[in-house]
């Protein structure tokens, strides 16, 4: 049985969920998905504050960026990324991941500590990679890695501040998603980061390829 679109979308949006959860609990108090929160991180960093650094928020902005940038070059000449770079997107995220947790198994890692920038880096260039290219998607229901208009369209869309059945659905499932995906994130890390990371790239994998059978269909 094929996956829908959307079933695909949740899917990344959970692995979204682990993967900030290893970012954050295992590579030392950083996002790779939620930029905003690293925004804050480097405020909180440039003050001064105790416990904050500047380093790690840099690199995990500065990697999401580039990996936004890269993902412009999935799209093919003439074509925009609705027409199909979520495939390429997955495979390279799924490779970035695995690459992630390769180094972990090899490496002593400490979180906040130079060792954890690699790791930082790739995970924040696989999050921006995909970000970018389910923008291009359209659709504001899912957008797999950050979920604030997620959460504030819920009322936003009809003249009673209600929305359509179909669109709470996706809205809450998204929110429910990246839940799960942090739940199991955190559960993971107490077994290893590499474990973690694993199931991540794993299931990017196997959504992406569930994404191709969509489309193969819908051609």
């Amino acid at each position: 049985m094929s996956l829908s679109r959307t079933q695909v979308l949740l899917a990344l949006t959970f692995v979204t969920g682990i993967v900030d959860a290893v970012s954050f609990l295992g590579l030392g108090q950083v996002f790779a998905g939620m930029q905003t929160g690293n925004v804050i991180f480097l405020g909180f960093g440039i003050a001064g504050a105790a416990g904050a650094a500047v380093a790690m928020p840099l690199i995990s902005l500065g990697s999401f960026v580039v990996g936004g940038g890269l993902a412009t070059l999935l799209a093919r000449p003439g074509r925009s990324h609705r027409r199909g770079g979520l495939g390429p997107a997955t495979a390279i995220e799924a490779a970035l991941l695995a690459g992630a947790a390769l180094y972990a198994a090899a490496a002593e890692i400490t979180p906040g500590d130079a060792s954890a920038y690699l790791p930082v880096a790739l995970l924040s260039l696989a999050m921006g990679l995909r970000n970018t290219v389910v923008r291009g998607l359209g659709d504001a229901n899912l957008a797999t890695t950050v979920l604030n208009l997620t959460a504030t369209a819920f009322t936003s869309q009809s003249p009673l501040g209600i929305a359509s059945g179909g669109d709470l659905a996706e809205r809450a499932g998204a929110l429910v998603a990246i839940l799960a995906g942090a739940v199991a994130g955190a559960l993971l890390l107490k077994t290893s980061l590499t474990l973690a990371l694993l199931v991540a790239a794993a299931v990017t994998l196997a959504a992406g390829l569930a994404h191709l059978r969509v489309r193969a269909v819908a051609a």
